[in-house]
C-alpha cells in the first residue's frame, strides 16, 4: 500500500482543551477505506534537549519532578520552544536556565518524535560543548538539581532502568554511537 493510500483526511476539527501551552483537538476522519474516524491528539509548540558534555567528558543531566507520572526524573536538560524561536536558540536558553552552563558549540544531533499516537511534538537534540559555567537561572517554580555522570556510569543507569526518558535515551545512543 502506498504511503497516499494510508493517509487520512480531516473533515471536521474541534478544539477539546486549551492550556497554558498546549491543545487538545478531536478530528472527525475520512479513512483510507472512505469510512469515518475519530482521533483526539495533543498540539505541542515542539521542544529542544541538549546533551550537555564538559572536556573531561563528563555529561551533565537533571533530577527533576515529572508530575504526570507523579516520580522523579534523570534526563538532560529540555524545554519548550517560544513561538518562532529557533531551536538552537531554545536549546541555548533552556541549557543557560536549567545548568548555568553555556556552550561554545551546539551540534544537532536529530529530530524526534516521542509520541506520534497522540501529539505531534518535534524534539530538537543536541550535543553542547565547548561549556562554560555559569548560575542557573530557573524559571519561576521550576526546581531541579543538575548532577555530572561518566559515560560508563550513565552506561550502568540505562541498563539498570533507572533512566527512561526517551530524549535522554536517544541523546546518549546518539552520542555513544558517534563518540565512544
Amino acid at each position: 500500500m502506498s504511503k497516499k493510500k494510508l493517509e487520512e483526511k480531516t473533515l471536521h476539527s474541534d478544539l477539546i482543551f486549551q492550556g497554558r501551552f498546549i491543545k487538545v483537538l478531536r478530528d472527525q476522519v475520512e479513512l483510507p477505506d472512505g469510512g469515518i474516524g475519530h482521533r483526539e491528539y495533543i498540539l505541542h509548540p515542539g521542544a529542544a534537549a541538549i546533551l550537555p558534555v564538559l572536556e573531561t567528558g563528563e555529561i551533565l543531566l537533571v533530577e527533576q519532578y515529572r508530575h504526570a507520572l507523579k516520580k522523579v526524573f534523570l534526563e538532560i536538560p529540555a524545554g519548550k520552544r517560544d513561538k518562532g524561536e529557533a531551536p538552537e536558540k531554545t536549546a541555548s536558553r533552556e541549557l543557560i536556565e536549567e545548568t548555568g552552563y553555556t556552550a561554545g558549540r551546539f551540534e544537532l544531533m536529530t529530530l524526534i518524535h516521542p509520541v506520534i499516537g497522540y501529539a505531534d511534538e518535534e524534539i530538537y537534540l543536541y550535543r553542547a560543548t565547548e561549556l562554560i559555567p555559569g548560575p542557573q537561572k530557573l524559571d519561576p517554580g521550576e526546581f531541579l538539581e543538575v548532577k555530572k555522570f561518566t559515560s560508563d556510569e550513565l552506561k550502568e543507569k540505562v541498563h539498570r532502568g533507572e533512566i527512561t526518558d526517551v530524549k535522554t535515551l536517544i541523546s546518549l545512543l546518539w552520542h555513544w554511537r558517534t563518540h565512544g
